[in-house]
Formats: structure tokens, sequence, C-alpha cells
């Protein structure tokens, strides 16, 4: 049953909790993204206004639909809820924004899932780049990821991902689960993430999409120096003075490198880079 990634939790003390983390209300639209035989999913709709879960195994799939039998709030989707490792399948966020068009302003719309292993980095870093982003996501992960994405700078953990979310949300570790409690008993811990969009965070960036490209062009080659890294990204957008000048100007000169730098930092040299390769386009 493992197959694609998914590790059952097994005490219903802690679905409990991934549940209850979220917060849930009656306006609220839940994504799950692995239903597994809806046992989370069951808690959700008895919380929520509308719960969208999705499902890849076709036998967990039937069992689930046989369990969810009569939710009139939740819909069930057989399939894979990414379309490649960069992108959602297409009708997933349409169905999403259908459902908080129906309930209307008081709507917020969170993903709160035991997430599969496999793809657990590209279901929540494609989702902050949709519209609308989740307000907040409650999700189980390998304790590892949830590591990276709360790091700090300087720590051998801290990364593009831990920049990318942390820019734009505040994260925290609920709970650190061992692997006694899943079947099948993975052989790593996993984790309870809390991530919460702050929106006028997000709001503030002039190109996202720009951002979250660049973030992970500066840690692509993450041992060398900032420069290099810098030089290598802008390749054939910008010349090695231009990129020597922005640096100079932000203070970032000799043996820096992108791990160093703090999230605001990284964000500074996201920035300056795109102001520049704008202004050079137009001259």
């Amino acid at each position: 049953m493992s197959r694609f990634g998914q590790n059952f939790l097994i005490d219903l003390n802690l679905v409990d909790l991934i549940a209850d983390s979220a917060g849930l209300r009656k306006t609220d639209v839940v994504l799950e993204v692995g239903t597994g035989i809806g046992s989370l999913t069951s808690r959700l709709s008895d919380q929520a206004g509308a719960v969208l879960t999705i499902e890849i195994d076709a036998n967990l799939h039937q069992m689930a639909s046989e369990e969810l039998e009569g939710r009139t709030n939740v819909r069930l989707i057989h399939g894979d809820a990414l379309r490649n490792k960069n992108a959602l399948r297409d009708d997933l966020m349409g169905q999403i924004r259908d459902a908080i068009s129906r309930i209307g302003d008081e709507a917020r719309f969170l993903l709160v899932a035991n997430l599969p292993y496999n793809v657990a980095t590209p279901i929540i870093s494609n989702l902050l780049l949709e519209t609308p982003p989740p307000d907040a996501m409650v999700v189980t992960i390998q304790k590892e990821l949830g590591d990276r994405i709360v790091a700090s700078p300087g720590n051998k953990d801290y990364g593009a991902l831990s920049v990318w979310i942390q820019s734009i949300c505040d994260c925290e570790i609920v709970r650190v689960l061992p692997p006694t409690v899943f079947w099948p008993r993975p052989k790593v811990h996993s984790a309870i993430l809390r991530i919460d969009l702050a929106p006028e965070r997000r709001a503030a960036f002039a190109d996202l999409g720009y951002f979250h490209q660049m973030v992970r062009s500066l840690f692509f080659h993450r041992r060398k120096f900032l420069r290099s890294v810098v030089i290598s990204a802008m390749k054939g957008r910008m010349d090695k003075a231009d990129v020597d000048q922005v640096l100079a100007e932000l203070g970032h000169e000799g043996n820096v490198r992108a791990e160093q730098l703090s999230v605001e930092q990284i964000q500074g040299v996201a920035e300056a880079l795109r102001v520049a390769e704008s202004n050079a386009n137009q001259a």
C-alpha cells in the first residue's frame, strides 16, 4: 500500500491532533492530498464546510468512497494531485475556487493532510504560488522536510525551501512522530507541521514567481560562492559586471554563500536582480 509513499496513521489521537491543529470552521474549504481510507477526511468533514480529497491508489479510493458515503460536503477525486513536479493537476484549483465561491466572503482555504512523503515538497511549494494560496496548512510530513522548512541561516537544513516558505509564511513543527504510529512503519521520524500564510508579506513581492525561481537558482549549487551562483543564474540575461555591481551595492562581496544570508537578505538579492534585469531589458 505504500508504493505511492503513503504511510497511514494508526494512532487515531494523532489523526484528531492534525484536524484540531487546523482550527477548522464551517466556512472553511479544505484540500486533503492522500485520502487513504478516509480516517482524517471524516474528521475534516465534521468540522469544515467543504472537503476536496484526492487519492491516487484505486483500491484506497474505493475504500474511502465507502467510508465517506453520505457525507455531502466531501468530494473525492481518484488521481494524482500533481500534473508534474512543478505544477498541480489542472482542475484542482478550479474546484477549490468553486467551493470557496459557494461559501462566500467568509471562506478560508486550507490544506490539511497526512501527505505522502514523495509529493510533500511539490504540493506545499506549488500551492503557495496558486490563486488563492492556502490561508493555512497542517500537514504530516517527513521530519527531515519539516526541519528544512523551519531552518535558520547557517543551519545545514537551510535552503531554497526554507527561504521560499518563510518569506511568505510563519511555520512551526507541532509534534514529532515516531515510526511506530504509522503503518507500514517508515524508516524515519515524521512531523506535524503548521504553516500560516502572511498575506501582507506575500503581497509585498513585485513578482512572486520571479522570486520563487530565483531562490531555487541561488541554492542550486549551495557550496559555491554567491557571485558565481548569481552569474550562472543570470547567464544570457545580465553580464558579470552588472552582477558585481548589484552584489556590491548590497554589500555581498567576497566569499559569502547564499546559505549564510538571512531570508530578508535573499529577498533583497532577488529583488535587486529583478530590477536590474528589468532595467537592462528596457534600455
